[in-house]
């Protein structure tokens, strides 16, 4: 999807890590307490330094929703983690994204266009009353109403079975996007086989699937996946064995199913810092995720061996755009008291997210 970032102009591009250092500390000391500067756990280390809250895309919204006296939230992490904080938030406050291109692969491989020409589609070989939407956090806010007005929810990595066990007790069959291998993965730990998912693939007629197939199936799995973590490889896992003799393989839920059977622990990112931090000293970990996580849990951890399960080391090149200039760049501007890069959700949209979000949390 494409979104428009002017460039930074050299005062912010050629300044020093210490010009920029001196200069958010002093923005952050003139705003004060209207300023709430969150940090997803996959950025980068010399963003996260300042973030006044670190986590996943959830929990930080939730968190700025919770600090009412913060006018102006600064949003280090993607486009959806910001329109999910706008969606949450207060009316008096405004959501700040340093980076307008900041986006997310995943989340863009589903659209309201896609998903509504899908539904229209299903709708016409099986009973559309019986199928349930739900959409994984990882949407644009666009996909988190439309769940919302058809009766869906939203999920989390770490909530996606009590989810879609919901959604099973209140219809036939769940369209699930964006993310086809949480899907693929939450369905075989309910007990579902191969032959009760298929994927959806938005670019073909009916997802590319026989009349018979979608009738049939009870997951259908939109055809969308996370750069990152399609990266890791059952090989990666048997590499780590051979080489580390006892290594526990911790891997996030988005990894193909084939990785996931092969882990000895599949859970979200907040799971992955509980279950790291919980190991004793001397174990040795390889992480299934995105490296700048992996990186940190190491210094964090001294006294384990914490490394990434990828040998390569590949970033989340959409988070990778959320930098120091940008962070100074956007604080600057506030103390200036111009709001740049504000993320505004349309307001029916917003109303309809929430009744989805809603959902999910009275579910769990």
């Amino acid at each position: 999807m494409l979104r428009l970032q002017a460039p930074l102009t050299d005062s912010y591009t050629l300044a020093s890590p210490d010009e920029l250092a001196s200069r958010i500390t002093a923005a952050k000391l003139t705003l004060g307490d209207r300023v709430l500067i969150l940090g997803h756990h996959y950025q980068r280390d010399e963003v996260i330094r300042w973030a006044d809250k670190i986590g996943d895309s959830f929990k930080l919204a939730k968190f700025a929703a919770d600090n009412h006296q913060a006018t102006d939230i600064v949003f280090c992490g993607v486009h959806f983690m910001a329109e999910s904080a706008d969606v949450l938030t207060g009316d008096h406050q405004r959501v700040i994204l340093p980076d307008l291109n900041a986006g997310c692969s995943m989340a863009d491989m589903a659209d309201i266009d896609q998903v509504e020409e899908a539904w229209a589609e299903i709708a016409a070989v099986t009973a559309i009353d019986r199928v349930v939407p739900i959409t994984y956090m990882n949407s644009a806010a666009a996909l988190k109403a439309f769940v919302g007005r058809h009766g869906g929810a939203v999920c989390t990595s770490s909530n996606a079975r009590a989810v879609l066990t919901w959604a099973l007790d209140r219809g036939d069959k769940v369209l699930f996007f964006p993310d086809q291998h949480l899907g693929r993965n939450t369905g075989f730990d309910m007990g579902f086989g191969e032959s009760d998912m298929r994927v959806w693939n938005p670019r073909l007629d009916c997802g590319g699937l026989e009349d018979r197939e979608v009738k049939d199936s009870t997951l259908l799995l939109w055809k969308g996946h996370c750069s990152v973590h399609q990266r890791f490889r059952p090989e990666h896992v048997a590499t780590a064995r051979a080489e580390h003799p006892g290594v526990e393989v911790i891997v996030h839920p988005e990894c193909a199913h084939d990785v996931v059977e092969v882990a000895d622990r599949v859970g979200s990112t907040e799971r992955i810092q509980e279950w790291v931090a919980d190991a004793p000293p001397g174990a040795v970990i390889a992480v299934g995720t995105e490296i700048h996580m992996v990186q940190r849990l190491a210094r964090e951890h001294a006294d384990k061996t914490v490394y990434s399960l990828d040998p390569l080391i590949c970033p989340c090149a959409t988070m990778f755009r959320v930098d120091a200039p940008h962070l100074a760049w956007v604080l600057e501007e506030l103390v200036a008291g111009r709001v740049v890069n504000q993320i505004v959700v349309d307001a029916d949209d917003a109303e309809w997210a929430r009744v989805a979000l809603q959902r999910m949390l009275d579910i769990t």
